[in-house]
């Protein structure tokens, strides 16, 4: 038995498939399968039911590779010490961030992170919070960058910023700072289902009652919202780093809220276990360093999300 059979293990349990787990390991899946035959060999039972499409764990292969997981967590472990001893920062980071930060809040570090840091390879995925938390939880990604869920003990978050939403519509309004009870909920716009951004929305201005306008739109995409607005098809809620590259005209559009204003409260996250600590730190420093000087102003009048 060695590590590198422990990883052909996970691989195949990740993707259900001899194939696919090969091409990740970047081996042949000849060799990735007979590596795994031998160790089944060894262990004298089958981890794995190749007679069902996609392959599944055995009962006993479910255990197995749940011990596995944690046996590489600990030379994972053993690894960063290593490094931290000789002050290296390099290696693998891999990263989830949710679509409505990914593409505002990416641009502002990624350049500065990879020339300061040439030796770590960030790997970075868009996804939906709960797809974030389930592949931290199995160990396919290191860190999340997101809105992170309240009471959750399994895991340790370094908060990053706090971000303000705002209003986007050319529509005019009579006061300049607005609150909830200013939106009409039959023009709001919002993103589609499983989107935590949503949830805060529809939290923040209370959408319990039925909803009547007769273009009920949702998308994936804050820019479709925003681009839907423009042409007075509807208001729709934008996180305050959405409107750092529109024009001068665009920002006509931009409407504050009173205070206390809504934010959401944006950090890393990783499972309390996570071994990587000196890269999620230097990750974290860089974002920090990066961000625009109005998201690191202390706001004390705030409604966090």
């Amino acid at each position: 038995m060695n590590i590198q059979q422990l990883e052909y293990l996970l691989a195949v349990d990740q993707h259900r498939h001899f194939a696919r787990a090969a091409e990740a390991c970047h081996v042949t899946q000849p060799t990735l399968s007979m590596m795994v035959q031998k160790l089944e060999e060894e262990l004298g039972l089958k981890v794995f039911d190749r007679s069902r499409q996609p392959v599944c764990p055995t009962d006993a292969g479910e255990s197995l590779i749940i011990q596995a997981r944690q046996i590489l967590l600990e030379v994972k472990r053993f690894e960063e010490i290593a490094s931290t001893a000789n002050n290296y920062i390099g290696g693998e980071l891999r990263a989830g961030v949710i679509p409505t930060i990914a593409p505002y809040l990416l641009p502002l570090f990624i350049q500065s992170f990879v020339d300061k840091y040439p030796d770590v390879k960030l790997k970075i995925s868009e996804l939906i919070t709960e797809q974030i938390l389930l592949k931290l939880d199995k160990g396919e990604l290191d860190v999340g960058i997101l809105v992170p869920p309240e009471n959750d003990k399994t895991i340790k978050e370094i908060h990053l910023y706090n971000e303000a939403f705002v209003v986007y519509t050319p529509r005019e309004f009579e006061k300049e700072y607005l609150i909830a009870e200013d939106i009409d909920v039959n023009e709001l716009l919002l993103l589609e289902e499983g989107h935590c951004f949503r949830s805060q929305i529809m939290k923040f201005c209370e959408l319990r009652k039925q909803i009547t306008n007769k273009v009920e739109y949702t998308s994936g995409s804050l820019e479709t919202l925003r681009y839907l607005a423009d042409k007075h098809l509807g208001i729709t809620i934008l996180p305050e780093l959405a409107t750092l590259h529109l024009t001068d005209e665009q920002l006509k559009n931009v409407k504050q809220f009173a205070e206390p204003k809504p934010v959401r409260k944006i950090s890393l996250v990783t499972k309390r276990d996570f071994v990587k600590k000196r890269l999620v730190e230097v990750l974290s420093e860089e974002i920090k360093v990066n961000l625009p000087e109005k998201s690191k102003e202390v706001k004390e009048k705030l409604i966090v999300f």
